[in-house]
């Protein structure tokens, strides 16, 4: 059948590819295997549970739940009735949520588990529109919520009632219809309500499927939260290409996940490579043999990488070469990925190009991509037989893009939002003459592969009126193994500075090889020597950036920035205005001078 809306897509899947294990999760211990039978039974029960409880067309239903097969169910529930779905972040803290909720005038709330449930119980009477809430797991049922069990009786009901009513609903949806309601994390102010259609949705998935093959015999992890559409939009990918989904149990079992399933493809945004990449290196420095093995092997997988990028077969003596490294180094490194990974999918954040070129030499791709979720999100991607390190890919089919003269980076297309729910005036600011405004700088190269620069509002403007892109900075400053994290500052200010978190583990290691000694973290922190070493770090980076871009100072936060906190988004984007305002004291101090 023919794909035109996320309805099809249900029924197209599940009538095609009838699996017993179309997703798989794990509870005690063990993965278990959903049957595609079986989530057409359940979603077919949920939806008509939700029409029994007086959702109609294009009514809004609120989801927040961790990544799990009722999340799947709930959607396509949503979708197969004619509402519009409500990711929300279950990080988020009640207020927004209560603002998520009102904003979108959500009818019923879906919720996972007790935390979820008692987070939205406590903002539910500001909720006006808020008839009903249910709850995943049963033993979290109070009195006024209902369980899923319950609202799928429901469904069992209104479909003997009503036998052609879901069928009926279900065909009623247009690809017009608004499909969800994606509220963005934001960096600044109130989050936005992005309105994305069937068709922007189905246009990006249907497009980015003929760029990467999935397939019934791959098999993917899902780690990023379903609530970003960047992990959702590769899930309907997934599923449209028959593709089993395991949900991760949560980001700090990706390790063991990895070796549990071993997987073929996973998503997940640049941190999470750079942490694998971290263990990495500190394994490759065991013992001096190793690390000079391991550095002799780096480098002829670059080497032959590089020669791939062009075409090109190694001459016999560097095959060899590889050959051996292959068995000695690489095949290692892919062993602690499960050792059946056909490639990575990078989004969200820029990916270092030494992590991608890193990654390719030991014989995984990491195919980044870029867009936003105001286009669905992909605009550019990275694909095996496409593949250039350090850019975004090359343009999807369907998405067009024009490079402002200031470097910004419009795009068109079918997968371009509806615009900003109950916010004409926002995206009044974001549309200019049908084009999106991404915000982003970037060009393209002689070969069409697409390369960003920097977000427009995140360049930095000195006090001397230069400007200064802070990201290239933080990216190879990650890249230290002695930085956790790092945020550079100096807007309207003289020069520029850095937050510095430092890896403390590894930095007490170093102390304690240079006899350095402190009775307490912040007193390691303030030690002239330690100083000295972070002024070394920056010193290296400094060499390759012109004086006005240098990183003049520096100051340590010894804790790192969280999505509690409110320093960083759920996809990891760091809230400048918020960390900047968080430690003023620090700053001013660092600026005195």
């Amino acid at each position: 059948m023919e794909v035109q809306t996320l309805s099809d897509l249900f029924f197209h899947s599940t009538g095609t590819y009838n699996r017993p294990d179309m997703v798989k999760y794990k509870k005690d211990g063990q993965w278990h295997g959903v049957a595609a039978s079986d989530i057409a039974e359940r979603v077919r029960q949920l939806s008509l549970g939700l029409m029994a409880l007086g959702v109609n067309h294009q009514d809004t239903v609120a989801l927040i739940s961790e990544n799990r097969p009722e999340w799947m169910m709930t959607d396509f529930a949503g979708q197969t009735c004619g509402a519009v779905t409500v990711p929300i972040y279950p990080t988020l803290l009640a207020e927004t949520t209560r603002y998520v909720l009102c904003d979108s005038r959500a009818k019923v709330c879906v919720v996972s588990n007790k935390e979820h449930l008692t987070k939205v119980q406590s903002v539910r009477a500001q909720c006006p529109d808020l008839k009903y809430v249910v709850t995943m797991d049963p033993a979290t049922r109070v009195d006024g919520v209902m369980t899923f069990d319950e609202l799928a009786a429901k469904g069992v009901e209104k479909g003997k009632a009503e036998p052609n009513l879901r069928t009926d609903r279900a065909r009623g949806v247009k690809p017009s219809d608004l499909a969800t309601l994606i509220y963005t994390s934001g960096t600044t102010g109130d989050p936005k309500g992005v309105m994305l259609t069937h068709l922007n949705l189905v246009s990006n998935f249907t497009a980015t499927a003929k760029m990467v093959a999935f397939g019934p015999d791959d098999l993917a992890l899902s780690l990023l939260p379903l609530s970003h559409v960047f992990e959702r939009m590769v899930d309907y990918t997934l599923f449209y290409q028959g593709t089993p989904i395991a949900y991760a149990e949560s980001i700090d079992a990706v390790r063991d996940n990895l070796l549990e399933l071993k997987p073929t493809i996973m998503a997940a945004v640049p941190r999470l490579y750079e942490k694998i990449y971290d263990r990495i290196m500190e394994g490759a420095k065991a013992s001096p043999v190793k690390a000079k093995l391991f550095a002799w092997a780096i480098g002829v997988g670059k080497r032959v990488a590089a020669l791939s990028l062009e075409k090109k077969e190694p001459p016999l003596g560097l095959a060899l070469q590889h050959a051996l490294a292959d068995k000695l180094v690489y095949g290692k490194i892919r062993a602690r990925t499960g050792g059946r990974i056909r490639f990575f999918i990078s989004g969200g954040a820029p990916l270092s190009r030494e992590i991608a070129e890193f990654f390719h030499a030991v014989g995984i791709k990491i195919l980044e991509g870029y867009g936003l979720s105001e286009t669905s999100p992909v605009i550019t991607l990275n694909t095996l037989d496409h593949f250039r390190p350090g850019t975004v890919g090359k343009l999807l089919p369907g998405v067009e893009v024009k490079i402002e003269a200031d470097g910004e980076i419009l795009a068109r297309g079918q997968n371009i939002m509806r615009g900003y729910f109950n916010h004409p005036e926002w995206t009044a600011e974001v549309m200019k003459d049908g084009w999106f405004c991404t915000g982003d700088i970037g060009q393209f190269d002689a070969d069409g592969f697409l390369r960003i620069t920097d977000r427009k509002k995140d360049l930095i403007k000195t006090s001397g009126g230069k400007y200064a892109a802070p990201a290239p900075i933080e990216s190879k400053l990650k890249l230290n193994p002695y930085v956790t994290n790092a945020v550079v500052i100096g807007n309207a200010r003289k020069f520029i500075a850095v937050l510095i978190v430092p890896n403390l583990d590894r930095l007490e290691v170093y102390a304690r090889e240079h006899g350095i000694t402190f009775a307490s973290r912040p007193e390691l922190l303030r030690h002239a020597k330690v100083r000295e070493f972070y002024d070394g770090i920056l010193a290296e980076i400094n060499k390759d950036l012109p004086s006005f871009e240098s990183v003049k100072k520096f100051a340590f936060v010894e804790k790192d920035f969280t999505i509690e906190g409110g320093e960083i988004t759920p996809t990891m984007k760091v809230k400048r205005k918020v960390v900047e305002t968080k430690y003023k004291d620090i700053l001013d101090e660092m600026y005195r001078d």
